[in-house]
């Protein structure tokens, strides 16, 4: 079973902690009111804001990002 955007997002922000690129961030944001890459933010779907999230999180590194990144890959079919 897939872990709902939210959790995901939860993960993210206490690995990566308060540095959140600000590229990042508004993604991120969405990404905790989401609950699958179905759901809609505003006019974006939840895989756009994934995969915006994705592309702007360069600077986030480590085994965690690694596994979450791949997740949210998949989750997307990306």
């Amino acid at each position: 079973m897939k872990r709902p955007l939210f959790a995901i997002a939860k993960e993210i922000e206490q690995d990566w902690g308060p540095k959140v690129s600000v590229y990042a961030r508004p993604y991120l944001n969405a990404m905790r009111s989401l609950s699958s890459p179905a759901d809609a933010y505003g006019y974006d779907s939840g895989k756009s804001v994934c995969l915006y999230f994705l592309a702007n999180a360069g600077g986030w590194r480590g085994e965690t990002a690694r596994r979450v990144k791949k997740e949210l890959r998949e989750i997307c079919g990306a």
